[in-house]
């Protein structure tokens, strides 16, 4: 981190908005690209079909849009984040829910008019013809898909069941595709409609299977990435090193995350996202984790040797986004993992951890940070205590006091999801400019 103090001065324009910037003047020359195809196209057979014809346009490039969205693009995760890449993809997946189903029922309402019958004999007619049943099947499973990823639904679902069911959007991207094709008003209509369309698909589809399946396998047929140690650090939390070939080439940074499999040990479907706790030195990779479920409980008895298939890094919880000299981490929990790598890469010594854990024993890997924060001349406060017990060591006082110059500092923060709310609201009312705070939310769902 200390490293790249120097050269995050002289940026102008942060990593994440120019990433945004570029995301958004994607999607607006493609939105106006659409747009004139659709002028151009001309009318349908009567007003609603032609309103009909204006939503199937814009479903199907939000569909792609939806694509490179969890493509995991290497260059928009390290400066975006997996964690807002996958809540734009939740919410634009419910906004194309609801244009299918608009496109959908403006399809029926329209050919009922032209032809002069009832919306349902005109439903089940249009079933009859390949192109549209294609349509009908995809929509069916954008809807499963979309109730299953509904709050009260997801929450009681196991994540490999809503996964499964989740792949299920690959099939409807396929059916939707052979739809569009078969469809005269988008492919046929004229040739930019169709050099146009076959490029967008040709390159969301590429994207995805770039970033979910060729590289991957490409990283861990090149590295063969293995166990060499499991460490117990308590008595629910364990390390696990890796190593493997080649590591100095592998475009890892502290404080990211991988993906990791251990398929000698566990099920393959099995993946838990964990963070690096220690800063990547080119020869070996650990990462520390609680035990919180069945996979993450096994991990203090993988065998030493067995074979680790690793997705990632990924995650913009980085030095890249330094914009300030003096730095303050907060870590909740086992939070800190993240948070001791990001230390371990900084240099200088202005930099304040503020850990806050039940009680001292709770302390994951706390002699390590201790070390760290003594080697570099910085702060460390163990912050012990229970949620609701006493004043909140987050609130805008208390943490002023700890951290005075706080709205001068980078801060980034790492822990629980209830801390991390709490801490960033504290933050916004301290008036810390929202470019010097970086958070992010590990998880695959």
């Amino acid at each position: 981190m200390g490293a790249t103090i120097s050269t995050v001065r002289q940026r102008t324009v942060p990593p994440v908005v120019a990433a945004r910037a570029a995301l958004w003047t994607f999607v607006i020359v493609n939105l106006v690209i659409v747009e004139a195809l659709f002028v151009a196209g001309g009318t349908g057979k009567n007003g609603v079909l032609t309103v009909a014809k204006f939503f199937g346009l814009h479903a199907a490039v939000l569909m792609l849009f939806q694509l490179l969205l969890v493509a995991r693009l290497p260059w928009l995760d390290r400066r975006i984040g997996m964690d807002r890449l996958t809540v734009w993809h939740r919410w634009l997946g419910f906004t194309l829910l609801w244009t299918i189903l608009t496109h959908a029922v403006l399809v029926v309402l329209g050919y009922a008019r032209l032809d002069g019958a009832p919306a349902v004999k005109t439903f089940f007619a249009l079933a009859g013809v390949p192109a549209s049943l294609l349509g009908i099947c995809a929509a069916t499973i954008v809807v499963v898909v979309a109730v299953v990823s509904a709050r009260y639904v997801r929450r009681r679902l196991r994540y490999e069941t809503w996964h499964g069911v989740h792949l299920l959007l690959y099939l409807a991207l396929g059916l939707a595709f052979v739809h569009q094709l078969l469809e005269t008003t988008t492919f046929s209509s004229s040739v930019p409609a169709k050099l146009y369309w076959w490029l967008l698909w040709l390159f969301s589809f590429g994207a995805l299977v770039a970033g979910r399946i060729v590289v991957p396998l490409w990283r861990n047929r090149y590295h063969r990435f293995e166990v060499t140690a499991v460490v117990p650090e308590s008595d629910d939390v364990v390390s696990v090193h890796v190593t493997g070939r080649h590591l100095d080439r592998l475009p890892v940074r502290a404080g990211q995350f991988c993906i990791w499999r251990f398929p000698g040990h566990n099920g393959w479907w099995l993946a838990n996202p964990f963070s690096l706790s220690a800063a990547p030195d080119g020869r070996t990779l650990r990462l520390t984790a609680k035990a919180v479920g069945a996979t993450s409980a096994g991990l203090r008895h993988v065998p030493v040797g067995s074979r680790v298939f690793v997705e990632g890094p990924y995650g913009a919880f980085t030095s890249l986004h330094r914009t300030r000299p003096g730095a303050l981490l907060i870590a909740g929990g086992v939070g800190i993992t993240p948070i001791r790598a990001l230390l371990e890469e900084e240099s200088a010594g202005d930099v304040v951890v503020l850990y806050r854990v039940r009680s001292e024993s709770d302390a994951v890997l706390v002699d390590e940070v201790r070390a760290l924060v003594a080697d570099r001349g910085g702060q460390l406060h163990l912050l012990t205590g229970r949620t609701g017990e006493g004043t909140s060591p987050f609130e805008p006082d208390s943490l002023r006091a700890l951290v005075p110059d706080i709205a001068e500092r980078d801060v980034y923060v790492c822990g629980p999801p209830a801390m991390t709310s709490a801490v960033l609201g504290t933050l916004r009312r301290l008036k810390v400019p929202g470019r010097q705070v970086h958070s992010e939310r590990f998880g695959l769902a």
